[in-house]
């Protein structure tokens, strides 16, 4: 009799749990929803408010160094193309080097070098520490050999040279990735002079600023856009 019975209960058991499995089964597929972080982003526009995080860096009030400013000409000379990581124009200690113990201490927040005679340039991504991955020594101004490739020509700046109409703010003409720190390279002594903002404590760059698609853009008669105003005092 105790056999029969531990039989029955084994059955019941199977009975049991081949039902719930079978029930389950029939349930419609469920994906769980992830609740929004606190401060919902755009990770490539959160980079351009990373550096005010700072307290010690006070855009607004860092004078202007006129005799070391750095031109957008030295910006261009020291990358193989446009668009390229800039090389190291100095000698490096370690060719394996890299990190906060090295490049970090001097292009973290910058600073004016005696030895070089410069400001140590801004990086726009300094938790990116494994910096020779992308930036090498330059040991040459020539090439290895001839060829017939044109250098692509950087984008121009100046009033009108880079706006989607007269007056309004000018646009991004690069890329963005690794670059979301505006300003990095567009405020403080080594911003080159050409693109140096009049208004760094505005650091809500995307607000007005928004990236120039590479696409041919019907030529609109700008003039319904000009101000009233602005036409009567032409006169």
């Amino acid at each position: 009799m105790g056999i029969i019975s531990f039989f029955v209960v084994i059955f019941v058991a199977f009975i049991v749990i081949w039902n719930y499995s079978y029930l389950q089964g029939r349930e419609d597929a469920y994906i769980p929803v992830i609740d929004v972080p606190s401060g919902n982003y755009i990770p490539s526009e959160r980079g351009a408010f990373l550096r005010f995080e700072n307290p010690n860096m006070d855009y607004a009030k860092m004078p202007v160094d006129e005799n070391h400013q750095r031109s957008l000409k030295d910006y261009y000379d020291n990358r193989a193309y446009l668009g390229a990581p800039p090389s190291i124009p100095h000698p490096v200690a370690k060719e394996r080097s890299f990190g906060g113990n090295t490049c970090i201490q001097c292009h973290q927040n910058g600073g004016f070098v005696e030895k070089f005679n410069a400001y140590a340039p801004v990086t726009p991504h300094p938790e990116m520490v494994n910096c020779r991955q992308c930036h090498v020594t330059k040991n040459t101004n020539t090439t290895f050999t001839e060829f017939n490739f044109d250098k692509m020509q950087p984008p121009k700046v100046g009033i009108g040279a880079n706006n989607a109409m007269p007056g309004s703010p000018p646009m991004i003409p690069h890329q963005l990735q690794f670059r979301e720190s505006c300003i990095s390279c567009h405020a403080g002594p080594s911003a080159p002079k050409e693109i140096r903002v009049t208004h760094p404590d505005r650091i809500n760059c995307r607000q007005c600023h928004l990236p120039q698609e590479n696409r041919a853009v019907q030529e609109l008669d700008t003039s319904t856009f000009l101000r009233q105003f602005d036409q009567l005092n032409e006169k």
